[in-house]
C-alpha cells in the first residue's frame, strides 16, 4: 500500500502537545463515551472466537493520524533523557529508509491508535508494534514470540487468542490489538503509571507488581524509573518514548511523516463464509500477497470463518470486495449462503443472471478463440469458474500481472488457435 510523504507537524500544535507533559506520572486519559469494561485475562482451553471491530466512518477531524496521536500523548517529551534522544536519532540515522518503513507502517499503526482512544489507552502505546516488530505480522516458530505485538504462546493462550497450525490469532490484527489495549488498560487501573504499563508489557504484570510492592511507585523523576528490572525492560521504555519523540518533532530529526488518506485505512469487512485466500484477494482487486499481508492470521491459504469472521481491507477495496461477492452469488458460479444479503455499495449490477449480450462469450475471427467482456462486478476467479478454466491461464492468455480485472476488458477465454 502507498502512501504519500512529507506532511509536516504544525509548530504550534507540536509544542503544546509538549507542554502537556511537563510533571508528574501522566493520569489516564478522560474516558470516551461508554467504553467497554477491559476483561482480565484468563488461562482457558477454548480460545475466543474474534469478533470484528465496531465500523468505523472517517472524517476530516481524523483525517491526520499523527496530530490525533500526539493529542493523546501522555508521557515525557524527547529531552526528559539523553537515552531518548539517543534512540530517536538511532532509529532516523537514514531519514529516507525511516520514511519508507513508517510510510509501510502507517495503515495499521492508524488502525492501532483508533482501538487505543476506544480503550483510553495513552498514546504512546499504539507505537508499541514500531518498537517490537515495525508493525510487520512477524511468524513465530514453536514457543517464539509472533505477530506485530510479538505475543509469547502463553500470553495467547491466557488471553483467549487461538494458535494452531491453521490459524495464529496472535498475526489478527484486529483481535490481538484489541486484546492487548484491553490489557494495558487495566494494567493502568492497577499501576496507575503509564511507564510501569510498559514495564509490565515486557517483563509481565504480576513481576512488576512485586516490584512495586517492595519498593513503592517511582516518583515523577528520573522519568526511567530506576527500579530493579533487567536493563531491556528499561530500554523499551526508552525506545518506545523515542519513536514517540519523532512523532512529536519529525523535523528536529530531518524526517517527514507520511500522509494517510480515508481510502488507505484499514477496515474490518465480515466474511459469512469460507473461501481461498487467492479468491478474497480477487474479489477485493488486490495480489494474494497483499492481502495475506494484513490478514497473517490465515495460515493455510483459506479465510476460514469459524477461526475469524472477518477480513482486515483497505477501505477503498471494501465496496469491490463486496460487490464482487453478490455478483459471484447471483451468476450461480458458487453457491455462497449469505452473500445475497450483502448490500451493493456501488451502482447497480447489470444482469446478474450472467445472460445478457455483454457477459455472453463471443467467437473471435480467429475461428476457435472466445473472448468475454467483464462486467461491473465481475472477478478474475468468477470468469475462470464460468468458463471452467484455472485463473493461471487467464491470466497468462491475456497477458494480465496480477488477477485484477475492469469492466469493459475484453479477456480471452480459451486458448489462442
Amino acid at each position: 500500500m502507498k502512501t504519500t510523504r512529507r506532511l509536516r507537524p504544525l509548530p504550534l500544535a507540536t509544542s503544546i502537545f509538549l507542554a502537556a507533559c511537563a510533571s508528574g506520572p501522566a493520569q489516564k486519559p478522560a474516558p470516551a463515551p461508554a467504553p467497554s469494561p477491559a476483561p482480565q485475562p484468563v488461562a482457558s482451553n477454548q480460545p475466543v472466537r474474534p469478533q470484528p471491530a465496531p465500523a468505523t466512518s472517517y472524517t476530516a477531524d481524523d483525517s491526520n493520524v499523527w496530530q490525533n496521536l500526539r493529542s493523546s500523548f501522555a508521557m515525557a517529551d524527547c529531552d526528559a533523557d539523553p537515552g531518548i534522544t539517543m534512540w530517536a536519532r538511532r532509529y532516523t540515522s537514514n531519514p529516507e529508509r525511516f520514511e519508507d518503513q513508517l510510510a509501510a507502517a502507517a495503515p495499521r499503526l492508524a488502525y492501532v491508535q483508533q482501538v487505543a482512544a476506544r480503550h483510553n489507552v495513552a498514546g504512546e502505546f499504539a507505537l508499541i508494534p514500531w518498537v517490537e516488530s515495525q508493525y510487520r505480522p512477524i511468524a513465530g516458530s514453536k514457543g517464539m514470540p509472533a505477530g506485530m505485538w510479538q505475543i509469547m504462546p502463553q500470553t495467547a493462550n491466557a488471553m483467549g487468542i487461538r494458535v494452531d497450525k491453521n490459524f495464529d490469532g496472535r498475526m489478527d490484527v484486529p483481535a490481538a490489538t484489541d486484546a492487548i489495549m484491553a490489557l494495558l488498560s487495566r494494567y493502568h487501573d492497577d499501576l496507575g503509571d503509564w511507564r510501569l504499563v510498559d514495564y509490565a508489557f515486557n517483563a509481565g504484570e504480576f513481576g512488576i507488581k512485586r516490584v512495586v510492592s517492595q519498593h513503592g511507585s517511582p516518583p515523577a523523576e528520573p522519568v526511567i524509573p530506576k527500579m530493579p528490572v533487567k536493563p531491556v525492560t528499561r530500554e523499551h521504555l526508552v525506545k518506545l518514548l523515542a519513536i514517540a519523540c519523532v512523532i512529536r518533532d519529525p523535523g528536529r530529526f530531518n524526517v517527514s511523516l507520511p500522509t494517510l488518506s480515508s481510502e488507505q485505512r484499514l477496515v474490518t469487512v465480515s466474511v459469512d463464509n469460507s473461501m481461498p485466500i487467492a479468491r478474497a484477494a480477487s474479489h477485493a482487486g488486490m495480489s494474494t500477497d497483499e492481502l495475506k499481508d494484513i490478514n497473517a492470521a490465515f495460515r493455510n491459504g483459506m479465510v476460514d470463518t469459524n477461526a475469524s469472521p472477518y477480513l482486515l481491507l483497505p477501505s477503498n477495496k471494501v465496496q469491490q470486495f463486496r460487490n464482487s461477492l453478490l455478483a459471484e452469488n447471483n451468476n450461480g458460479t458458487q453457491n455462497v449462503p449469505g452473500t445475497a444479503t450483502l448490500p451493493p455499495l456501488g451502482a447497480a449490477l447489470s444482469a446478474a443472471d450472467g445472460d445478457d449480450a455483454s457477459s455472453a462469450p463471443t467467437k473471435s475471427n480467429g475461428g476457435g478463440k472466445r473472448t468475454h467482456t467483464v462486467k461491473s462486478g465481475e472477478s478474475l476467479w468468477s470468469i475462470a469458474r464460468r468458463y471452467s478454466v484455472d485463473i493461471k491461464q487467464l491470466e497468462l492468455w491475456n497477458h494480465l500481472q496480477g488477477a485484477v480485472v475492469k469492466p469493459g476488458q475484453i479477456l480471452k477465454v480459451s486458448a489462442p488457435g
